[in-house]
């Protein structure tokens, strides 16, 4: 068969499980899927401030070629887009402000700092996401910010997250795609706390003080991350996902699961449908954590795919934000985004092309035989060639191509980044 013949075969095989497969692909190429800023340069960010990256953060691996300025990131991110079909975000946090060689501590940035970026996005046509930047600096250094017993240190995150929102507001407004503004914050314990009340008293009241001001959601919305431990942290974090849970219940704030986050028993899938009835949406942070909060670069992995699958069964692409979240310095960074983005994408193709009505029809009438049967069925459908043609009617190379073009550019222009 030629290629044609094969597309109007996989068609042809799902419409016989009732599945609409021209249907699903329209609808994918419309879900958005936002690309993290911080794997082309391996979180460094742009300030001139001399700070560790800290916060229970590390990045492994030294290939050549990482973003040394926003026009290296941005030629970088351009290459990574051309690669990857579908719709596309950009998720940036507060340390890669256009600062030009200037010292800009982070509770005095503003949209001026991130104009250019919005420039950006709107001549490329991507929405954008924004985060505080909590880590790699000076009033950090302890591994505490906005519960920290210090009112000073308190005062000054504060002040960064309250200008963090109005730059999230302006960057939705600008670009007529409301951004998701998501904390996140390292503050924990190395070892066993003797008060573990105080600093969620103080994490809580610091965050209603940066969320005060009303922001309207068709400019951007406030999302709160949770996690289990850190590198510094390993006996307590004072947002655990119980905290933020609850916050973002009470606060109707979005709830951000990111899947490297929770204790390596567990998975987000499984939370999806558990929390969507009580917040206004949910942002995921999808990675790959290997034994731990590792961040490895998104592979279609059996945990992956049913992330999908709860996002499609569930239809929650109205309220599921899909954000990407890993940094690996040891290969190729725009192939890392290339890989991991597309990975992301083919596990929503193969959710979208699951005859979820018949399997939760047997489901109902008792049918297991039947559901595990047809689960186990859908594994060996021809979701290759309908994702060759996805990518192609996108105009992007298939399969076999995209490795070139980054083979080229690390040629062209990678290698010339000393």
């Amino acid at each position: 068969m030629n290629s044609d013949e094969q597309v109007s075969w996989a068609m042809e095989s799902f419409a016989e499980l009732g599945v609409d497969a021209e249907s699903a692909l329209r609808k994918l190429a419309m879900v958005p899927v936002s690309l993290h800023c911080w794997q082309g340069d391996d979180v460094r960010g742009f300030e001139a401030l001399d700070s560790e990256l800290g916060g229970g953060l590390a990045v492994t691996g030294h290939y050549p070629g990482a973003a040394r300025n926003i026009d290296e990131l941005w030629s970088d991110l351009e290459k990574a887009f051309s690669l990857i079909p579908g719709t596309k975000r950009l998720n940036l946090h507060a340390s890669y402000g256009d600062f030009q060689g200037k010292k800009v501590d982070r509770n005095e940035i503003s949209v001026d700092h991130f104009q250019a970026w919005i420039d950006w996005a709107k001549a490329t046509d991507v929405g954008l996401d924004f985060n505080p930047t909590y880590f790699a600096h000076p009033m950090a250094a302890d591994g505490w910010t906005l519960a920290s017993h210090r009112a000073e240190v308190r005062r000054f995150w504060i002040e960064h997250g309250k200008a963090c929102r109005a730059i999230g507001k302006e960057m939705g407004k600008q670009t007529g795609y409301p951004t998701v503004t998501n904390f996140w914050v390292p503050d924990g314990y190395k070892d066993t706390p003797a008060d573990r009340k105080g600093p969620r008293e103080r994490l809580m009241q610091s965050l209603d003080e940066v969320f005060r001001e009303t922001i309207d959601p068709g400019h951007a919305v406030d999302a709160v991350e949770a996690k289990l431990f850190g590198i510094g942290s390993e006996s307590y974090v004072a947002g655990s996902h119980e905290f933020y849970l609850g916050y973002a219940i009470t606060r109707q704030k979005f709830l951000c699961l990111d899947a490297g986050h929770f204790h390596t028993g567990e998975v987000i899938s499984d939370k999806i449908s558990a929390v969507a009835p009580y917040v206004p949406g949910i942002l995921l942070h999808v990675s790959r954590g290997v034994r731990w909060d590792s961040d490895h670069v998104v592979t279609l992995t059996d945990e992956l795919q049913e992330i999908a699958r709860e996002v499609a069964r569930g239809d929650y692409f109205n309220h599921v934000r899909i954000g990407l979240d890993f940094f690996d310095a040891s290969i190729n960074r725009i192939a890392a985004w290339v890989i991991g983005t597309r990975n992301m994408l083919k596990a929503l193709m193969i959710a979208m092309l699951e005859p979820s009505g018949t399997l939760r029809a047997m489901e109902i009438e008792g049918d297991y035989t039947g559901r595990l049967a047809l689960m186990e069925q859908m594994k060996t459908m021809p979701y290759g060639v309908l994702w060759n043609h996805f990518c192609l009617s996108q105009h992007v190379p298939g399969e076999s191509g995209w490795l070139d073009v980054v083979r080229d550019y690390e040629k062209t222009t990678l290698a010339r980044r000393q």
